[in-house]
């Protein structure tokens, strides 16, 4: 069978929600030549993000529509999944993602990348275990990405939930009010920094931190991509966008 005329070494087929406009420009800007990336849409309407009763109502929405946009990501013929969302990658912990992780690949017959499972081997490439962590979710959201990395062996020493009130404020959010995030949950004791939430613009800003604080600042967008390129045998490194990417 003939290769893809541009995606002669990958095709990835990438889930993400309708109304996010951070991750695909993202993911875009960290593709090495001749890997190529595929979106499908998971139809959602931008509710309000109020309280944690609105955030469960977002995710019963992604629910309902995750696997019809897997469906039709298939049709492109795909060599392998990623997730452009994390929140319901997080949820219920590290049995929930696991179950996660394997109601998808059993949906397309593909392997896949995902924003919890990615932060996982990141954090425990750099070796570290005390985290501070950025998340642009109500406290429910909040909780089950503590219990995430509470599961798989880390301390989430400090969290900042930015709780914006709908899920295209997420994209909104500028670096003033994130930088402001990163101090806040820095400190000696902290030994890495790491984002979550696709549709928070972080990757740069990300790299950026990493290199004044001296410790891992990690933007899950930069995780997702790398463990994908990585699990394919991708070893290609890319240089502006922190560390995971230019020496892991």
């Amino acid at each position: 069978m003939s290769a893809d005329a541009l995606g002669w070494r990958m095709k990835f087929g990438v889930i993400a929600p309708s109304t996010n406009t951070i991750v695909q420009p993202d993911f875009d800007d960290l593709r090495p030549r001749g890997v190529t990336n595929h979106y499908s849409r998971i139809y959602i309407p931008n509710t309000p993000l109020n309280n944690d009763a609105d955030f469960e109502v977002l995710m019963e929405n992604i629910r309902k529509e995750l696997m019809a946009a897997v469906d039709r990501v298939m049709t492109c013929e795909p060599d392998y999944m990623v997730m452009g969302m994390s929140s319901e990658t997080f949820w219920d912990g590290l049995e929930g993602s696991n179950r996660f992780r394997e109601r998808v690949e059993a949906r397309s017959g593909l392997k896949l990348s995902m924003g919890s499972e990615a932060s996982q081997e990141a954090l425990t490439a750099y070796g570290v275990r005390r985290l501070g962590v950025i998340t642009p979710y109500q406290p429910v959201g909040d909780r089950n990405v503590i219990r995430f990395f509470n599961d798989c062996g880390f301390e989430v020493v400090k969290l900042k939930g930015l709780r914006c009130d709908s899920p295209i404020a997420i994209a909104q959010v500028q670096p003033a009010t994130l930088r402001a995030a990163i101090a806040e949950v820095n400190g000696p004791e902290v030994e890495a920094i790491i984002q979550v939430g696709t549709n928070l613009s972080m990757m740069r800003l990300a790299a950026a931190a990493e290199q004044v604080l001296g410790k891992p600042v990690i933007a899950i967008n930069t995780a997702t991509y790398w463990h994908a390129l990585r699990h394919n045998g991708i070893a290609d490194k890319i240089d502006g966008c922190g560390r995971l990417l230019s020496e892991f």
